[in-house]
């Protein structure tokens, strides 16, 4: 019965467009710096080559979507198994599992609404059979039981429970489509100064292109991070990936030409001859993202790292931000998803 109850509400949003093809990621968030982070926040796997998509990206649909039932059952594939769910259950351990509970309440709503969209997106899938999703990070979206939440948030947890309850609440229903459909709403903690173009990390999605976002080391903690390595480990690291890679002479002479795309973010190095590009040496050498600069001094290798995350979508302390500075969540969303339609019982009025 659930699972029919959700095929029905997907064949509703997507009655008004034509269906949409699938995109896999796999990783789409991470959580903020200042909560513990998930087991895949600092290694995000370069993605595997996801489905076409239209090279003309259309208009969105002007006729706005049906807004989902907030009492639709999802069936999400926990490490201890299948568990069901309503739909705004689910979120709430979503968005207490993704952004830290103490930030702005705007910054929550939008990211509840990020997930909202992402969950609906991915049910779709089909990848975890009777299951529409899973807990894992680098798959779908994390996600928090009561118990761990209890165990994280201690003496807060009725406090943090409450913000994160409001902020699902608040927007129930609202989602961000395009061409009247779910968009893949993908999220990350921080960015270096602007978004990255998801064409430079996965395939080119028309609501997903670099825009500017406003965090900064005053805003992010940990927002600037070192990694440091001999040049024995740096040379035998990308050797391990690399065989063909030279590293005679002297490891000055290794260190070659440093490409950056749009948004600053490197697109490619060159490594003993060799070209990676920042999301294989992200991989290699752990970075938190691939906003770096990588010099050579007196022989040792050192990695400058700003932000954390595949910088792609929303920025989490970039909302917070921008919450802070008095913008509302459907300011931020249509900011982070420039071309999306955000749709719902509420906004359809605004």
């Amino acid at each position: 019965m659930k699972k029919t109850l959700l095929l029905s509400v997907l064949a509703l949003l997507l009655a008004v467009g034509e269906p949409y093809l699938e995109l896999r990621v796999l990783s789409t968030a991470e959580p903020a710096a200042d909560e513990p982070a998930s087991p895949h926040a600092a290694e995000e796997p370069e993605p595997a080559a996801p489905a076409p998509v239209s090279a003309s990206p259309e208009s969105p649909d002007e006729s706005a979507p049906a807004a989902p039932p907030e009492d639709v059952v999802l069936t999400i594939l926990t490490p201890e198994g299948e568990r069901d769910m309503p739909l705004q259950d689910y979120l709430v351990g979503v968005v207490a599992a993704e952004m830290p509970a103490d930030f702005a309440p705007e910054a929550l709503c939008a990211q509840a609404v990020a997930a909202r969209t992402y969950a609906l997106y991915q049910a779709r899938s089909g990848k975890h059979g009777a299951a529409q999703l899973c807990t894992d990070p680098g798959c779908c979206q994390a996600w928090l039981g009561d118990a761990a939440l209890r165990e994280r948030w201690g003496d807060g947890y009725e406090e943090k429970l409450s913000r994160v309850r409001a902020a699902v609440e608040t927007t129930a229903g609202e989602l961000l489509c395009y061409g009247g459909e779910p968009i893949c709403a993908v999220f990350h903690s921080s960015s270096a100064g602007a978004t990255e173009d998801s064409g430079a990390v996965w395939n080119a999605r028309p609501y997903l292109v670099s825009v500017p976002s406003p965090e900064t080391a005053a805003d992010v903690p940990n927002y600037i991070s070192y990694v440091q390595c001999t040049a024995l480990d740096l040379r035998d690291t990308v050797l391990s990936a690399h065989p063909e890679a030279d590293f005679t002479g002297e490891p000055e002479s290794w260190l070659g030409e440093t490409e950056r795309d749009g948004s600053g973010r490197v697109a490619g190095l060159r490594l003993g001859g060799v070209r990676l590009s920042g999301a294989e040496l992200r991989a290699l050498f752990s970075l938190r993202s691939t906003a770096f600069t990588l010099e050579c001094v007196e022989g040792a290798f050192r990695f400058t790292v700003t932000g954390f995350g595949h910088g792609v979508g929303m920025s989490q302390y970039g909302a917070q931000v921008m919450a802070l500075g008095g913008a509302d969540h459907r300011e931020i969303l249509t900011h982070y998803y420039p071309g999306a339609e955000l749709t719902g019982a509420d906004t359809d009025t605004q």
